[in-house]
């Protein structure tokens, strides 16, 4: 069965909201949470970024039941990979064993805060699998020393380690990341209802493991108002990720999006208040191998009407996929 989640996105509400949204994302019946980790959001408009972990460790708090996951964390430049290990190994802890570590090669958005530059797609996958190690090792337990073509880590443990460490997953966006994913992670993260993707993930290990896909949703009673809002805040989703990954602020995704109008939003994110209109929008995603999906609605002022209006229409109709 098809399990169907609710995106903590943190380009588009503050710290408090954020948390509030996923109490009610549980409270409606979403069957599992995902949660952004930027430094800045992809455009002015959205107006938000707070730090993720900490809004993270809040939201185990506040809930009991709902799966929280990183969607996606990078591991490589703003933060290191043994870092990344401890932050994963308490979220899981807090959560009782509710956590799980999506991870990505990264965007410049986010990462040339830090002063690094930004390295090739090529480097960025290969440090990344080099990441992924040191995590694993770390969530093995006793000390780790590593000397790689990117990272060193010295004498590295983690003194509080969850009995279970939370499963991995690798956000996809072509052959190499499928072949990464399908080695090293228990789960594939993607953004678009890709079956090639699917496919290349199962040729390389991915077969009966999860597969998480994305969708941005504008929900309102007003759909022109919906079309409007999308248009203001995501209408430099249409890029696609080799894209986004390169561009380095809010600025650059502007002037990408300079000539992108509310009909072309209209005809790419499912808009207003039907909500067969919105599983349709769902259904290549299932139809693709997909496991899960989990909604982003846009629009941080608009979230609580938005679950409202899930729990008691929107989520029978995805469940009748």
């Amino acid at each position: 069965m098809v399990r169907f989640g609710y995106t903590m996105m943190i380009e588009q509400a503050g710290p408090q909201d954020l948390v509030s949204h996923v109490v009610r994302a549980e409270d409606a019946g979403f069957d599992f949470s995902v949660t952004s980790d930027h430094y800045f959001p992809w455009l002015e408009e959205q107006g938000h970024a707070p730090y993720a972990w900490s809004v993270l460790g809040a939201a185990a708090q506040a809930t009991s039941r709902i799966p929280l996951m990183t969607y996606v964390t990078c591991p490589t430049m703003r933060y290191h990979p043994a870092v990344v290990a401890q932050k994963a190994a308490t979220m899981q802890l807090l959560s009782g064993g509710r956590f799980r570590l999506g991870l990505g090669s990264g965007e410049n958005l986010n990462e040339h805060v830090v002063g690094g530059g930004w390295p090739a797609a090529d480097v960025r996958q290969a440090m990344l699998t080099e990441a992924i190690e040191i995590i694993r090792g770390l969530f093995g337990g006793g000390y780790v020393n590593h000397h790689g073509t990117h990272f060193d880590v010295e004498s590295a443990r983690l003194w509080d380690l969850p009995e279970n460490p939370p499963p991995i997953g690798v956000a996809v966006s072509g052959r190499q990341s499928c072949e990464l994913a399908g080695r090293l992670a228990e789960l594939m993260i993607a953004v678009e209802p890709d079956a090639d993707l699917v496919a290349a993930f199962d040729r390389n290990g991915g077969t009966g493991k999860a597969r998480v896909g994305q969708l941005p949703v504008c929900h309102d009673p007003d759909r022109a108002a919906a079309v409007r809002r999308a248009h203001e805040q995501f209408r430099w989703f249409g890029g696609g990720w080799k894209v986004n990954a390169e561009l380095p602020g809010p600025a650059s995704f502007a002037a990408a999006g300079a000539f992108v109008r509310e009909e072309d939003m209209a005809d790419a994110i499912p808009c207003g208040n039907d909500p067969e209109v919105f599983a349709e929008a769902v259904r290549p995603y299932v139809e693709a191998g997909f496991t899960e999906i989990a909604l982003i609605q846009i629009g941080g002022a608009s979230q609580l009407s938005f679950l409202d209006w899930a729990e008691k229409a929107l989520l029978p109709a995805l469940r009748e996929l």
